[in-house]
């Protein structure tokens, strides 16, 4: 979500990139850090992606959203989660009362949420491209100013401890019921073969695929720690993301390039490397497909950015 940039930034930089982006992606890690931040939304100019599961907390505004091509209406005061490498966009603000809107973003490590221990019906519905409204009484604005408090801390501790508090929140959410501002589009019961055993491999086929973006992918490989056929695993990846295994990882490694050419000074060759391209063309090419502007293009508009 953009933040304020005077007309004269606007002009220089043309191409709507959120702020939030640089801040929260890291040199190391294919889908950035966890960061918190409180700030009065601002409407997207266009649709955006990335590797994050993203948890919003709106207060005194209603907002709408287009998430991957669907028309959701997000309430205020409740906690909503969706993983952010959906394309979606902030499209309308609705005020609601006399005090300003405020918006609380969590964002929280794709591979950090894979490894929460016992959630596997939050993180097959997130993964599954769906956006989920957690129980009003779970959580409130107090809870969620403390868990920014913790952060800004800068303690490591503090900032563990809200990690630790999410997970048990999203536990506690499986028992105590949420509710689906979309469903997953893979959602268990609407399909007989989809065991929770079958989305298990799915997962364990995403965390391969996250571990190792720096080197080459096959189909082969990365199937092979379910244990199953290559081609029935190929479609169970496919009919549970709903894209292909190769387009994923595809997307998984341009995730990773942006961050790290926006986060870093790393050499672009070396970033392509990193990523798993197999040439600097390759990765040129595919950058450019994915997000319209080339990598060093992308990278100096983040130089002039001014960051707050």
């Amino acid at each position: 979500m953009d933040g304020t940039r005077s007309m004269a930034q606007r002009r220089r930089n043309p191409m709507p990139v959120p702020n939030h982006d640089r801040h929260f992606y890291s040199r190391n890690r294919a889908f950035g850090r966890f960061g918190i931040r409180i700030f009065q939304p601002q409407l997207m100019p266009q649709p955006h992606w990335h590797g994050h599961v993203e948890l919003n907390f709106a207060t005194h505004v209603r907002m709408a959203y287009d998430f991957d091509g669907t028309k959701l209406e997000v309430p205020d005061r409740r906690l909503v989660l969706f993983w952010a490498g959906v394309p979606h966009q902030l499209t309308g603000l609705q005020p609601l009362g006399e005090a300003p809107p405020r918006l609380a973003n969590i964002y929280l490590p794709l591979d950090s949420f894979l490894q929460m221990r016992h959630i596997m019906g939050l993180q097959t519905a997130l993964i599954g491209r769906g956006m989920v409204a957690l129980p009003e009484l779970l959580c409130d604005s107090n809870l969620v100013q403390q868990w920014y408090q913790d952060y800004r801390s800068g303690d490591f501790e503090r900032a563990e401890i809200v990690k630790m508090e999410l997970n048990a929140l999203f536990r506690r959410a499986l028992v105590s019921g949420f509710d689906y501002l979309r469903p997953p589009q893979n959602e268990i019961g609407t399909d007989r073969t989809l065991s929770s055993a079958h989305v298990r491999h799915v997962i364990a086929m995403v965390r391969h695929v996250l571990e190792n973006l720096d080197k080459p992918l096959l189909n082969a490989q990365v199937t092979a720690v379910t244990g199953l056929h290559e081609n029935y695993a190929v479609s169970l990846f496919s009919r549970t993301m709903q894209v292909p295994l190769k387009q994923f990882i595809n997307r998984m490694r341009l995730m990773r390039a942006r961050a790290l050419l926006v986060e870093s000074s790393t050499a672009i060759s070396e970033v392509a490397e990193q990523c798993g391209f197999s040439s600097i063309t390759q990765f040129y090419a595919q950058f450019r497909a994915g997000y319209g502007i080339s990598p060093a293009a992308l990278r100096q508009h983040y130089v002039q950015m001014d960051l707050r």
